[in-house]
């Protein structure tokens, strides 16, 4: 028999390894429901080693909101390539994919947790909110967004949001009906903004013309004109 040796890993290593683990279990759990125990038995190491790389559960939380946030906010990244109806089902798709893999650590973050009100925590939620703000715009093709399409990008950020909570309440309706929902949605917030203002109507007609019939915009049209029929 041979005996096997552990390898001593550095401190950024340890570190990471840490962070690592306390987002998985973050990820099944609120973090108020965590402990520096199970953190240390899930990791391998003493109690006392985790307080050797973190003071408390707080900075283990924050640095795992960190890289949480990092992955979350690379989610909204989309080539832009092709209608911008699929390529916004595409980051709804990865966005509730994050959800479902994060559930209690989402909703943790948005609802109360050990850290929420700090300035890192609301600083890390804000960092994502303008990540998914920027790309939207980007698909756009807009640098100097107009009053109105900066609510209406906001807005839909905060719905998209909102309906991911909601939906890990129960997940009663499945996932993949919310996903084209939200993307209506984006459509609707256009539709009634570009209603109220031309400026608007002309970047809806400038975005949406090139849609195809299959597509979540104008499955949307036909769905309302249906409706009114």
């Amino acid at each position: 028999m041979t005996t096997g040796v552990r390898r001593r890993m550095g401190v950024d290593e340890r570190r990471q390894q840490l962070i690592g683990v306390a987002l998985e279990l973050f990820s099944r759990r609120s973090p108020d429901e965590v402990s520096i125990d199970e953190i240390a038995s899930a990791a391998g190491i003493s109690r006392p080693l985790v307080y050797h790389y973190f003071p408390g559960k707080l900075s283990l939380y924050e640095a795992a909101l960190l890289r949480a946030s990092d992955d979350l906010a690379g989610r909204f990244t989309e080539p832009h390539e092709g209608p911008l109806g699929a390529r916004l089902l595409r980051v709804m798709r990865r966005f509730f994919d994050f959800v479902d893999e994060h559930g209690p650590g989402f909703s943790a973050l948005m609802r109360g947790g050990p850290a929420v009100g700090s300035s890192t925590t609301n600083a890390l939620i804000d960092s994502v909110r303008q990540a998914a703000y920027d790309q939207i715009l980007s698909h756009l093709g807009i640098d100097q967004p107009p009053v109105r399409l900066e609510l209406v990008v906001r807005s839909w950020i905060s719905l998209a949001e909102s309906t991911a909570l909601s939906w890990l309440d129960g997940r009663r309706i499945p996932r993949a009906e919310l996903e084209v929902q939200l993307v209506h949605d984006f459509g609707a917030l256009v539709a009634v903004s570009a209603a109220q203002d031309e400026e608007m109507g002309a970047l809806m007609r400038r975005v949406f013309k090139d849609e195809p019939a299959e597509g979540p915009f104008l499955d949307l049209v036909g769905r309302l004109v249906a409706l009114a029929s």
